[in-house]
């Protein structure tokens, strides 16, 4: 429990400076990033996929390494729930997609992050968005509540990856779906990258491998897994799309 905290600290306070920032983690660059590494994290990779002025300032503030709303086939009337919220750019484009009829909501334990959401939800006029404050690893949401899970980058940073993996199954109605962005680490990483305390926040440490996001999405009970790596984002590392479904009832 103790390193749990301590790996949540360590990530809040990063993030809670990128939002009081306003862009990037200041100075234009990701969390995620190293300055060099242009194109492979943050705002860039939404150049297509976006396309709303009015979503520009959500968009900008991304620290993300994909764009999971371009994946996860959203609905009309859906409810769709997007882990470590941040800024909100997915929580906003999501919410566009789904429509008056559906919802989108933004969970995430930064405070400072969760007023950045707020304000650019209001400034683009997107009333059916809300944003929640908790832990992906104990979220507050009710069993079969929602649609679909997205996630941009953010599971990799939990210091109990299986645990949240579990919960976006028990918060997921049956039939819902589960469409994230992130970073899986290759086979073999080196120990002194898993063992630097500050690669946590930048995306890299914590990073599963892909047999292990797909056993621990199989150990949640999710079918139909489908792990697609899209870009490299580090010499032991790329990101990629992973797309998983809870079993319809019955």
């Amino acid at each position: 429990m103790a390193e749990l905290t301590d790996i949540r600290e360590t990530v809040r306070e990063k993030y809670a400076a990128a939002a009081t920032a306003g862009t990037g983690c200041g100075g234009g660059e990701s969390c995620c990033s190293p300055a060099d590494d242009a194109g492979v994290f943050g705002s860039s990779l939404y150049d297509e996929a976006c396309g709303d002025e009015s979503l520009q300032p959500a968009v900008e503030a991304s620290l993300g390494c994909g764009v999971p709303t371009a994946v996860a086939d959203l609905h009309p009337g859906e409810v769709v729930l997007d882990l470590g919220s941040g800024g909100g750019a997915d929580v906003l484009i999501s919410a566009r997609r789904v429509g008056p009829s559906g919802r989108a909501i933004g969970l995430d334990m930064t405070d400072e992050m969760l007023a950045l959401a707020r304000a650019n939800a209001a400034q683009a006029g997107v009333e059916n968005a809300e944003f929640v404050k908790g832990y992906i690893e104990a979220m507050p949401l009710a069993d079969a509540s929602v649609d679909v899970v997205i996630s941009n980058c953010v599971i990799n940073l939990s210091g109990d990856k299986p645990q949240a993996i579990r919960e976006a199954a028990r918060v997921l109605r049956p039939g819902g779906r589960f469409a994230v962005s992130d970073v899986i680490a290759d086979e073999g990483m080196d120990e002194d990258t898993r063992a630097d305390m500050a690669a946590w926040t930048g995306c890299i440490a914590g990073a599963l491998t892909r047999a292990e996001f797909e056993g621990a999405l199989s150990g949640a009970g999710f079918v139909n897994v489908e792990i697609v790596e899209t870009h490299r984002v580090h010499k032991h590392a790329g990101a990629a799309i992973i797309r998983a479904r809870k079993p319809s009832a019955g």
